[in-house]
């Protein structure tokens, strides 16, 4: 049987800002990488509440989960299979406090985040981008039943 996980990434966004994360030089995939905060659930995990634990875990911040904003399918380098679902977020704390599997972090405008972060990820910053109007639309109205 394949090894499958379900994975899920917070793009978390602030004035027009993205926080990003540099991934710390000892772990095994893709060590030293900028990269949206979130990783793989645990089996049967909900992925809004998974999402909410590895935000907390990787960050120390308190997020509100806006939407989906894409879903990718790719295997890593090690074999593993992964299904990995992006969401829109906005920060409740921002404070940062980060957890040893980064070393960097960053409140980055989408050109600043384009040049530091992986090219996987390139795909969101163009989305958000291209929407950023609607997006701002979105958050700045209360009680929006756009949220999840």
């Amino acid at each position: 049987m394949p090894d499958f996980r379900l994975a899920v990434k917070g793009f978390i966004t602030e004035n027009k800002k993205v926080l990003i994360l540099k991934r710390s030089g000892y772990t095994k995939q893709m060590p030293g990488i900028w990269e949206l905060p979130g990783g793989r659930l645990e089996a049967g995990e909900d992925p809004l509440a998974g999402l909410q634990r590895e935000i907390k875990e990787e960050t120390g911040i308190e997020i509100e989960i806006v939407f989906p904003m894409s879903v990718r399918h790719f295997t890593r380098e090690d074999g593993q299979i992964i299904t990995m679902i992006i969401f829109l977020c906005k920060p409740k704390s921002k404070t940062v406090k980060l957890s040893s599997e980064h070393t960097e972090f960053e409140w980055a405008g989408i050109k600043t985040a384009r040049q530091k972060m992986s090219k996987f990820y390139l795909k969101e910053l163009e989305l958000f981008e291209k929407n950023q109007k609607s997006f701002e639309k979105i958050f700045g109205q209360a009680g929006n039943s756009f949220l999840i």
